[in-house]
């Protein structure tokens, strides 16, 4: 079957308004094998010429990217790049699944690509050189997106992954905390819940793999309590007051926010007050603004060690403000895991976190 030879020109561009969706469906009922891979793993089917000249270096800054303040290098996904005419049946059961060609390339591997298009797909493409990518869900195992990125020539595409590169990302990065919502929510600490909304007059959602480390009228701490060799040390905490000014958003206040939470709350050692959190200067921050749920926020990555240099790693944190409340949140996760990738522990901190209601009220019911 040919891709795109019933399909109408509108799904081209379909990939745009619904790139916030986390392609859930029902697997019941589906005669196809269900996806494989690892949260965070994306299959890119590409020529090799073409991954080895300007396009590839394009696809490498959009799935490659660095996670900004992170204590060493790493990507924002893993990419394993397979050619085209070595796609097995196993590989195409992945659940991320990228093709990527140009309709004037007539080496190998984009000619397999090329061949699953229809010649109406190919005049319509070229009549629209706006018209990039195509995403479709399920095509070979349930569970599983599969996105074709293409053009008449490298010139367009790259100009297309360039204007959409946050759009791209976003739509793994959504799909991704998608995935792990199911497993890490399936059962919950009813009791951590019960202390944000008592406390802090938040609604979160705590997994019972996490337990309480401590609480306070404006904080309250969860720990994954059983950290091994394949399973990082991860905390989360969340601290809440008074929204007085503009001012209290400012990068170098949130910094002052979160060291002064962490001297009063967060310790190496319990039995060691010097042994408190501090944010590390000598990598600096990432801040990004957003909105979440009309809340503005902002995040920040960074990196931390203890005051006694005991120990040390990555955090993530958003500051999120309730005008109507008249309250600001700061809510964290970090991370100890000397010496391994901090990558998949910052995405499961994201679920997290960004499931949070801050807006929450009594009269939404607990």
């Amino acid at each position: 079957m040919k891709v795109l030879s019933y399909i109408t020109l509108i799904l081209f561009s379909a990939f745009l308004i619904s790139c916030g969706e986390d392609g859930k469906g029902g697997f019941g009922d589906s005669p196809k094998p269900r996806a494989r891979g690892s949260v965070g793993e994306i299959v890119l089917a590409i020529d090799s010429t073409k991954w080895a000249g300007p396009v590839g270096d394009e696809l490498r800054e959009i799935f490659e990217a660095d996670l900004g303040g992170m204590l060493r290098s790493e990507s924002m996904f893993k990419v394993h790049r397979v050619d085209p005419r070595a796609m097995t049946r196993m590989l195409k059961m992945y659940t991320n699944l990228i093709y990527v060609t140009t309709f004037d390339d007539k080496k190998g591997g984009s000619q397999v690509i090329n061949a699953q298009f229809s010649k109406e797909s190919k005049e319509k493409a070229e009549a629209d050189p706006s018209l990039y990518t195509l995403r479709m869900e399920d095509e070979y195992a349930t569970g599983q997106e599969v996105l074709y990125l293409f053009g008449n020539n490298e010139e367009e595409l790259i100009a297309n992954l360039k204007k959409n590169r946050e759009k791209l990302q976003n739509l793994f990065e959504v799909r991704e905390r998608g995935r792990l919502e199911k497993p890490l929510f399936s059962r919950r600490n009813s009791a951590a819940e019960y202390e944000a909304r008592t406390k802090l007059g938040i609604e979160i959602q705590a997994p019972a793999s996490y337990q309480i480390a401590k609480t306070a009228n404006d904080f309250l701490w969860m720990r994954s309590p059983s950290p091994t060799e394949r399973r990082p040390d991860i905390s989360i905490f969340f601290f809440e007051t008074d929204y007085t000014a503009e001012e209290q958003t400012f990068p170098a206040n949130i910094l002052s926010l979160r060291d002064s939470i962490a001297a009063k709350h967060v310790f190496g050692d319990p039995e060691d007050p010097s042994s408190f959190m501090v944010s590390e200067k000598q990598i600096p921050p990432a801040f990004r603004n957003m909105v979440i749920n009309d809340n503005f926020t902002v995040e920040i990555r960074g990196t931390w060690k203890t005051n006694n240099l005991s120990m040390g790693g990555t955090y993530l944190g958003y500051l999120m403000v309730d005008p109507a409340k008249g309250k600001l949140y700061y809510m964290e996760g970090f991370v100890y895991y000397p010496n391994e990738i901090h990558r998949d522990a910052l995405r499961e901190i994201q679920t997290i976190l960004l499931n949070t209601n801050v807006s929450w009220t009594e009269s939404q019911g607990a």
